[in-house]
């Protein structure tokens, strides 16, 4: 299939349909060569960093807009209009490959009106981005829900954050400590020509100063090394699991933290949950590739009284479900599938799944509340309110009137993470 028209697809699979990224894009891929792969998702990603821009200059364009079984040109033409703007590819060619995906879509009459636009814009280029960005959703990338929340919650660094956002995330790597040390792995690196830097508090993370493909990584497939952003490492390290204990990995897929917990202390007895069957097969091909055992459940954490008849857990770890507005550079869908609403709904069931997993936590226990969420309500205020209702919880390391630690995107090059670290009276 023609790249651009694949890419059309997507897009449209995304923003019209609600499907996600993560869904959609390999999917598209087996539908394209090889060697495409890369481009096919450098233009999906592009587009729905941008989308609000490239919307403008096509409604600019435009006398009326594509409806119906013609939609998939709209965003046909949002792809060529990407290429023109952002990508280095000759103007010619990113003219003509888009044009000639009417073909393959089946519209070549649409050939003329598609050609027609790109040209304009190739003319009126400067004029037209600059009306993009003469208003906020335009300049910034973001929806004006989002842009509106984090102006809200961080005045002072909300257009860092979307810059942040509009950026190609880093790509991490967290070497299995049960093989090599961080700094030894990091010496394989080097002699490999692949320069890495280190982390100042993941113990297990190095950065890839160069991305690449994970079959030129030493030991990949043997389990010396994962990819995983340093800010979800840091999870590991303030659970600190200790030999011999149980453990509870909940809301797991697709399973980063269990292995990390387990890579850390191959003793530990650990017990991971997902509600979603579906993202669980991701659990189990990481600890099949690491050659790990643990107890995995498709289960709701809401009712633990349903799937879990053992011992209190000596440890849990609580990636609660979130809006993901942390990880938005690594999935741009985000900001085009979620809705303001969502965050007081996510909020409901956070506190749901906070108040049932206590319960299962030893008294004298530890309990990590993590989201890759960068909103307040989810994060700072889920925490407050839970040790309003709690009396024999205990905050660790943090202020109370401002409890836990927010990463947001981009600080140490890591994603938007929060951690918030809970003991439980004895």
């Amino acid at each position: 299939m023609n790249v651009r028209a694949a890419a059309a697809k997507v897009i449209y699979q995304v923003v019209d349909q609600g499907q996600s990224l993560s869904a959609a894009l390999p999917l598209a891929q087996q539908d394209i060569r090889e060697r495409d792969h890369a481009l096919l998702q450098e233009i999906c990603y592009g587009v729905l960093r941008w989308l609000p821009r490239l919307e403008s200059i096509t409604q600019a364009l435009m006398e009326k807009p594509l409806t119906g079984k013609q939609r998939v040109f709209h965003h046909l033409i949002l792809v060529g209009l990407y290429q023109l703007g952002y990508m280095r590819i000759p103007a010619h060619a990113a003219v003509a490959e888009t044009v000639d995906a009417t073909k393959t879509l089946k519209k070549p009459q649409l050939r003329g009106l598609i050609n027609a636009i790109l040209r304009s814009y190739q003319r009126q280029k400067e004029a037209l981005d600059e009306q993009a960005i003469s208003h906020d959703a335009g300049k910034y990338g973001h929806p004006s829900w989002l842009l509106k929340l984090l102006k809200a919650s961080y005045p002072d660094q909300y257009a860092a954050i979307c810059e942040a956002n509009n950026t190609k995330a880093p790509m991490w790597l967290r070497v299995n400590s049960h093989h090599h040390d961080r700094d030894t792995y990091r010496a394989l690196l080097d002699a490999e020509g692949i320069a890495t830097e280190l982390h100042p508090q993941a113990a297990d993370a190095l950065r890839l100063i160069s991305p690449c493909d994970v079959t030129k990584l030493p030991g990949f497939s043997d389990g010396w090394v994962s990819v995983q952003d340093a800010a979800a490492q840091l999870a590991v390290d303030y659970l600190t699991p200790q030999a011999g204990e149980l453990i509870l990995d909940c809301c797991a897929a697709p399973g980063g933290k269990t292995v990390h917990i387990m890579e850390r202390v191959p003793s530990a007895q650990v017990v991971a949950i997902d509600c979603d069957e579906n993202r669980l097969k991701r659990v189990y091909e990481n600890l099949t590739r690491l050659n790990l055992t643990a107890q995995v459940l498709c289960a709701d954490a809401r009712y633990p009284e349903q799937w879990w008849h053992g011992e209190k857990f000596d440890r849990i770890l609580l990636d609660a479900p979130c809006s993901a507005t942390g990880v938005i550079r690594r999935h741009p869908d985000i900001k085009w599938l979620r809705r303001g609403e969502d965050i007081a709904a996510l909020a409901l069931l956070q506190a749901e799944i906070f108040d049932a997993m206590w319960l299962q936590l030893k008294p004298g226990g530890t309990l990590v509340y993590a989201t890759c969420s960068i909103t307040p309500q989810e994060n700072c205020d889920q925490v407050k309110a839970f040790l309003a209702r709690t009396a024999d919880a205990t905050l660790v390391d943090s202020d109370p009137a401002s409890p836990g630690r927010q990463i947001l995107p981009g600080e140490e090059a890591m994603d938007g993470f929060y951690y918030a670290v809970l003991t439980k009276a004895n």
